[in-house]
């Protein structure tokens, strides 16, 4: 085998590549191979069948051969999900841009319990989290927050977050104990390399401020802050979470990068809407995808109208079950527009 070959293994680079590659194939050949597995059991059941076999053997052969035949459309289907092509961003780590929206402080204490789920849910993945930006509110919410995940396979599984999360609860701020309804919007971007994507130096505005925090405070007495603005789009990325200047200006062009292949993606898949009937997952961001409330301890998602009565576990992170249900939908999805498309 070529993995095992001397030369590859000198080669981490390519060493990675070609286990990436059997990882990706290994469930593709097991499914296949179950599928010849059923129909050499079906072939075999049909050629005995035809020798006349006595009653009580004929009657165990067509038992196999319906047992066979049971399986395959199963197994075919499988196969074929196995064999869609993948988004080539699955891979990547992302930026996830949480704000509050309507509700105020509630929606700000809201995209605060959104960012523990995400970071809890990261924990259990053994991604790594690292916040971007971070406007705090003086009861301990976010106006916004921006963080990356890093890891394997990130973007497969949280691609499926960007959207409107509605909660309804009995804010802390709230004395008469009525149930309010707020927001906050969720972005998830693929990160981009800079080969992936070529920014112009003199497309972009810099300026540096000194860093605030809640209420006006100081987080330190520097400069260090950074702001960027692309001057064609007028997307702005800013930073002010590290105390160097440097380092902010990184974290801040990471965004920009993300935000600007996020747009350009945007319009390839609704130019590619146009000509398609059956578009799969639009993401867009101003639709509401899913409610989470208190009161009833459930968490519902209206794209697939799944509802699920364990709010304090997907409150903690336990995300798996709801994308799981998700990435099935959508992978079934594609599968019936690669069907229409011939």
């Amino acid at each position: 085998m070529r993995v095992s070959d001397p030369n590859t293994l000198s080669d981490m680079d390519l060493w990675r590549k070609l286990m990436k590659e059997i990882s990706e194939l290994t469930p593709i050949i097991e499914k296949y191979r179950e599928y010849k597995e059923a129909k050499s059991a079906e072939d075999e059941a049909l050629e005995m069948l035809s020798e006349k076999p006595d009653a009580e053997f004929e009657a165990l052969l067509r038992e196999e051969l319906d047992a066979a035949r049971e399986k395959m459309p199963a197994i075919e289907e499988e196969l074929k999900l196995l064999l869609l092509p993948k988004d080539p961003n699955d891979e990547k780590s992302v930026i996830v841009e949480i704000r509050g929206g309507t509700g105020g402080e509630e929606a700000a204490l809201f995209a605060g319990s959104l960012f523990r789920m995400y970071s809890m849910y990261a924990e259990n993945k053994r991604w790594k989290i690292e916040i971007m930006n971070a406007n705090r509110t003086e009861l301990g919410g976010y106006k916004e927050i921006s963080f990356s995940v890093e890891g394997e396979g990130v973007y497969s599984r949280l691609k499926y977050e960007s959207g409107v999360h509605r909660v309804q609860r009995v804010p802390e701020t709230e004395s008469q104990g009525r149930i309010q309804t707020s927001a906050a919007s969720v972005a998830v971007l693929p990160e981009v390399e800079d080969v992936e994507l070529e920014i112009n130096p003199n497309d972009l505005k810099i300026d540096v401020f000194r860093a605030g925090g809640p209420g006006g405070q100081c987080v330190n007495t520097t400069d260090s802050a950074v702001r960027i603005t692309h001057l064609p789009t007028g997307l702005v990325a800013s930073c002010q979470d590290e105390k160097s200047q440097h380092k902010n200006k990184d974290k801040a062009m990471k965004v920009l990068r993300s935000r600007l292949y996020d747009m350009m993606e945007a319009e390839r898949n609704a130019s590619i809407a146009a000509e398609r009937k059956n578009q799969v997952g639009s993401g867009d961001r101003s639709e509401r995808i899913r409610t989470y409330n208190f009161p009833q301890g459930r968490v519902t998602d209206h794209r697939i109208n799944l509802t699920l009565y364990k709010l304090d576990a997907v409150m903690d992170g336990e995300l798996d079950e709801l994308i799981d249900a998700l990435a099935t939908y959508y992978r079934s999805e594609q599968l019936k527009g690669e069907d229409e498309n011939g």
